[in-house]
């Protein structure tokens, strides 16, 4: 009998409780619910670190990209300044790509969130605070290479003040003082030696080769390429992820030399017309044979990281062939080869042999209309069209960073 009523005591007990448990909870909900700032219940959710990263970006290249990948790298959202043309003209000399241009660039890369344009050049305290106010922006990133203003200071140097200044590391072997000093070689040695029996500019480049020709690039001669890839740096452009089974693969071959906005609004366009977007990338050598030996500008490693950074890009095929054939289409499961109107290789249908035939054939071929009529021919006239104020400029940038590589050291990080 007295274990009965013990029993019963514990159920009403164990019931009582349960009940109790069961409004307390109740009235948490609808306390959080009619009073939100009330809501100590629940996790608040973490504040998203924004960074900020500025430039002129003008003859944008795998550099740049690499920069905005480590700047992205030290927060959860990346914005980018593009200094305005007025700007760049003030402080360095025209630019090659006007605003408009860089803007496009600037956007299409993978880890960029936001774009602002007409940037200033320096950071100045009305600008900061701009950002720290308007754009929550919590740190502001540059390189490790000095950014010197006309005057002698510093063009980061309130920010470092402010305490909100982070530094990545540059990316060694590549400058747009550089790839200007390429094309203004090109345009020397096509007057000098134009001949078919003359290596190619390319051929120099990847071999580290050095002009000796005084005026032009820097005062101590051009300096080429001194790029040295690695499939470390290859594998932190790529998205790394595979089409599935059924995914509808669209492919776009090129020699993507000097990757500019054309570029970007042909794979814009053909990323849209798939699930996966997989660009064959032509060797050096291919190039060469088609558009002469003063080109590709940039050589085959260099193009490929340019074109894998860009967010319409799923996969890059580094040395595709020039001829697409059925095995190929298979290898890769290609529902759709596109080429666009404005290329240099617009002429391809009156060769005797079309690189097209295939995917013709297999009633899997599409040109695409180009939204812009920009080739890599466009940027080498710009800088044939102006070549004195560019060579007075990179005269100016190549003393500068002979400096920084005479003093660099070795810096940890990426």
């Amino acid at each position: 009998m007295g274990s009965d009523v013990g029993l019963e005591s514990s159920k009403r007990f164990l019931a009582t409780w349960l009940i109790g448990g069961l409004v307390a909870g109740l009235s948490v909900v609808a306390i959080t619910t009619a009073w939100p700032e009330l809501n100590i219940f629940r996790k608040k959710k973490k504040k998203p670190v924004r960074v900020y990263m500025d430039g002129c970006f003008d003859m944008m290249h795998y550099g740049h990209c690499n920069a905005l990948r480590q700047a992205r790298a030290l927060g959860d959202q990346l914005i980018v300044g593009v200094v305005s043309d007025a700007e760049i003209t003030a402080n360095k000399g025209p630019p090659v790509t006007p605003l408009h241009e860089r803007m496009l660039m600037v956007s299409a890369v993978k880890w960029v969130d936001e774009v602002i344009p007409d940037a200033p050049y320096a950071i100045t305290e009305e600008f900061m605070r701009k950002l720290f106010d308007e754009y929550n922006i919590d740190y502001i990133i540059h390189g490790d290479d000095p950014c010197i203003l006309p005057d002698g200071t510093d063009a980061y140097a309130l920010a470092k003040k402010a305490g909100r200044y982070k530094q990545i590391k540059r990316t060694e072997g590549v400058s747009s003082t550089d790839i200007v000093g390429r094309m203004l070689l090109c345009v020397r040695e096509r007057t000098s030696c134009d001949s078919p029996s003359h290596a190619s500019l390319q051929r120099q480049f990847s071999h580290g080769h050095k002009q000796k020709f005084d005026d032009v690039g820097s005062g101590s001669g051009t300096r080429v390429s001194h790029f040295l890839p690695t499939s470390r740096r290859i594998v932190q452009f790529s998205n790394g992820q595979a089409a599935g089974p059924n995914a509808r693969i669209v492919y776009i071959d090129g020699a993507f030399d000097l990757f500019h906005a054309g570029h970007v609004e042909i794979l814009r366009l053909a990323r849209g017309l798939g699930d996966f977007l997989l660009v064959g990338i032509h060797t050096d050598q291919t190039v060469t044979a088609n558009r002469g030996v003063h080109r590709p500008i940039m050589n085959l490693h260099e193009r490929s990281l340019s074109v894998l950074a860009c967010r319409y890009v799923d996969e890059v095929i580094i040395g595709a062939p020039w001829e697409i054939s059925k095995d190929m289409i298979t290898t890769f499961n290609i529902s759709l080869v596109v080429h666009g109107t404005v290329a240099e290789d617009d002429d391809f249908e009156k060769d005797d042999r079309d690189p097209y035939d295939v995917p013709k054939s297999m009633g899997i071929f599409k040109v695409l209309e180009s939204p812009l009529d920009i080739t890599t021919s466009t940027i080498i006239k710009r800088i044939v069209s102006n070549h004195e104020a560019y060579q007075k400029r990179n005269e100016r940038k190549g003393e500068s960073e002979r400096r920084y590589y005479e003093s660099k050291s070795y810096i940890s990080g990426d």
